[in-house]
């Protein structure tokens, strides 16, 4: 935890930037933190665009996703309690043999989501024949009820009520206040663009004390529902972990019943259940339902729950077979990433699209001012082949990690699933393809 939270953010907030060497005392000691008096979290939406692909045409839509930051210390204080709550649900996990159930933000597994989807589908082609579900909870930490989350949390810590500490800590990510972003920036004579946030972020405060005192009345907003947390707290992954304890322990008994495999990752999860009949499955389906309704606010998302049956190599789409009003997807199974279709493991359509439209969006820009800045100067291409290129895979940062970008990710996997799965197949030709785009500028 000291390694990872060593250095203070960048960012500015209602608090000065800290090291975590300056706070470890404070927040170390749990005295302290039963008075500690937390700050409102800065709130902002999150507008990306989404890649969809369908019979062989990709369109885009713009999504949005709402994340909050919290104050300097507020975040040590979240960091340090979600590892020590963290620690707890590790080993509760390895006492109840659960280890590589949920495996999103482990610190002990020391594995990435290219691993857990190589075990997924190296289980599915060991079977030789199974049934297999993909399932999406709605709204996942939007959704999570306080007294139920409460409940989990003193199961994992083996204690009836939760310590004084650990109740502040919790009572301030469940009925938190947050602060608009946009509101701050008008308050500072900014507006709301990156070059403007980072002209707020560059401060020392976001707000003086008198400031903030002036106007937190009108600008303060508390979260009043009895569910729901914060999306980017230092904590809130944990606890969405710790939310789903009960259900994780009894979907892995009732598929290790069967010989199958459970594995949640954050709100996706997968089940693989070989060779049974179509009235058994039809049966476990039923009770994985019973179960996910058995945890309040829990809801699958219909449309990104998917069924296979694989046999002889071959994976189809079995959802009109057992599911009302779903109709067949694909005969390919999307997971963490990587797409499996019964015979080969790809990098999916949607993320190589997402890179392709990055690199030919920077591509575009250079070739529209024909390679010149508006300053007349010629365009340096360096940033491009840093960003998008396997010229920048292997950049090391000031402290010589390696920084790498997507073409890191795809060696990697390449690496992690073996020379024999065409991962980097739609990656190869890259080079090709911005040198030929760039020539036309720069002949």
């Amino acid at each position: 935890m000291e390694r990872k939270n060593a250095k203070g953010r960048k960012y500015a907030h209602f608090d000065d930037k800290i090291s975590l060497e300056k706070v470890w005392n404070y927040i170390s000691c749990p005295s302290n933190i039963e008075r500690h008096g937390f700050y409102p979290f800065i709130h902002y939406e999150k507008k990306f665009n989404k890649f969809k692909k369908e019979n062989g045409k990709g369109s885009i839509k713009e999504k949005s996703r709402h994340l909050c930051y919290s104050a300097h210390i507020d975040r040590y204080i979240y960091s340090f309690y979600g590892y020590l709550l963290n620690q707890e649900y590790n080993k509760y996990l390895e006492k109840h043999s659960m280890n590589m159930v949920a495996v999103a933000y482990r610190d002990n597994l020391h594995k990435s989501n290219i691993h857990f989807a190589k075990i997924a589908f190296d289980c599915i082609r060991e079977c030789g024949e199974c049934f297999v579900i993909i399932g999406d909870f709605s709204k996942f930490f939007d959704s999570l009820d306080h007294n139920y989350l409460k409940k989990q949390i003193c199961h994992v810590l083996g204690v009836n009520m939760l310590p004084p500490d650990y109740y502040a800590v919790f009572k301030n990510i469940t009925k938190y206040s947050i602060w608009e972003l946009t509101e701050l920036l008008t308050l500072n004579g900014l507006d709301d663009t990156e070059e403007d946030i980072q002209t707020l972020n560059s401060k020392r405060k976001v707000l003086s004390g008198d400031g903030f005192k002036r106007h937190k009345s009108k600008y303060i907003q508390k979260h009043e529902k009895s569910y729901g947390i914060p999306q980017g707290s230092a904590i809130s992954a944990v606890l969405a972990n710790v939310y789903m304890i009960k259900a994780d322990e009894q979907m892995k008994q009732l598929v290790d019943d069967y010989k199958g495999l459970y594995m949640r990752y954050s709100d996706d999860f997968i089940v693989i259940l070989p060779k049974l009949s179509d009235g058994t499955f039809k049966n476990i389906l039923d009770s994985i339902g019973n179960i996910i309704k058995s945890v309040p606010n829990l809801v699958l998302q219909p449309e990104k729950t998917q069924l296979y049956k694989y046999k002889d190599k071959k994976l189809n789409s079995c959802n009109v077979c057992f599911l009302k009003d779903v109709p067949n997807g694909k005969n390919e199974i999307d997971y963490l990433g990587f797409t499996f279709d019964g015979k080969e493991i790809t990098i999916r359509d949607k993320t190589i699209s997402k890179y392709y439209y990055r690199l030919y969006r920077k591509l575009k820009t250079i070739v529209k001012n024909d390679g010149f800045t508006s300053s007349g100067k010629k365009i340096s291409c360096k940033n491009l082949y840093e960003k998008y290129s396997i010229k920048g895979a292997h950049l090391k940062d000031d402290n010589g990690h390696t920084r790498g970008n997507f073409i890191t990710y795809v060696q990697r996997a390449q690496k992690i699933f073996g020379e024999s799965e065409p991962i980097d197949r739609k990656t190869r030709k890259h080079m090709l393809k911005i040198r030929r785009t760039l020539d036309e500028v720069f002949k």
